[in-house]
């Protein structure tokens, strides 16, 4: 087996920032259990197979592949930054000719189109909806002890929780919050909660760049200690923060150890466009 492997820092323009994700592209079915064990291999976040929808498609010509997502454990229904670093590989190392790419993946068809600036993602929004705090207190507070807390959301599509963090707090306590992940799985496995979200207001306007909201993503449930980067939360980020502000167009900064930038478009048809960068950093021959 030879496969093409590429990897992309996906949601920042500077190589080693943002988050990585590995690009397989397939001529060819792939064994299923290869899938996890070359994303097991990778060891990144997560490994992107990119297919052929019909045997005489062509990675240069055709404009619709299938697509799916590993992290070194499981499969995953969505993943944005992943999407973001298949596109740029189709489109800055194939030179894929088609201004607009579809995917077909298990979240339904996404597409992923040229900027002049970067790559935007066309995807869902998912609503969030208020969470008790007692019936997750267990998990907020082995998570993060006695940080204050101002709203608690869900996002039943996502199975994500989203906790907002009070407005006294601002992008520095965030960015050096000790987030204690390792005993979530076990203290939540009904599966209700597959992806913790911690976020912040922004301070638009600022000496620094004007960020509507800050966040931080941590995925334990699926072998994911923290995500650099994630589309997949901004998803439910953006229907969030859109309604607290009452704002469509927003610029948002998670804030991991590597970092990465997002804009944002809340589009009339329900779905929203994610706008990142791209820098391929590797690209070589899989071997096995």
């Amino acid at each position: 087996m030879k496969l093409p492997i590429f990897i992309a820092d996906a949601f920042t323009a500077t190589a080693f920032r943002g988050n990585p994700a590995a690009v397989c592209l397939l001529e060819r079915t792939l064994e299923e259990d290869a899938h996890q064990q070359i994303a097991r291999e990778m060891n990144l976040s997560e490994t992107a197979f990119i297919r052929k929808l019909q045997p005489t498609d062509s990675f240069t010509q055709s404009s619709r592949f299938g697509l799916r997502w590993f992290t070194p454990v499981s499969e995953v229904p969505l993943c944005g930054h992943a999407t973001l670093a298949s596109a740029a590989v189709l489109f800055h190392k194939i030179q894929n000719r088609n201004s607009t790419l579809t995917f077909v993946t298990m979240s339904g068809e996404l597409k992923a189109r040229r900027a002049e600036d970067g790559i935007v993602l066309d995807f869902p929004v998912y609503p969030t909806f208020p969470q008790d705090f007692h019936e997750v207190e267990d998990l907020i507070k082995a998570a993060i002890g006695d940080t204050l807390v101002q709203d608690i959301r869900y996002s039943t599509d996502t199975r994500k929780l989203l906790v907002r963090l009070s407005d006294s707090y601002d992008r520095s306590f965030l960015e050096s919050l000790k987030v204690n992940t390792e005993p979530l799985p076990a203290i939540e496995k009904t599966g209700k909660v597959r992806g913790l979200i911690l976020t912040v207001k922004g301070e638009p306007g600022g000496q620094t760049a004007p960020y509507d909201f800050y966040s931080r993503y941590f995925a334990p449930w699926v072998g994911i200690a923290e995500d650099p980067v994630t589309g997949s939360a901004h998803t439910v980020l953006s229907s969030y923060w859109s309604q607290q502000l009452r704002k469509k167009e927003m610029r948002a900064f998670q804030c991991s150890r590597r970092g990465g930038e997002l804009d944002i478009s809340l589009r009339p048809d329900g779905r929203v466009d994610i706008k990142g960068g791209a820098v391929i950093v590797l690209e070589g021959t899989l071997t096995a």
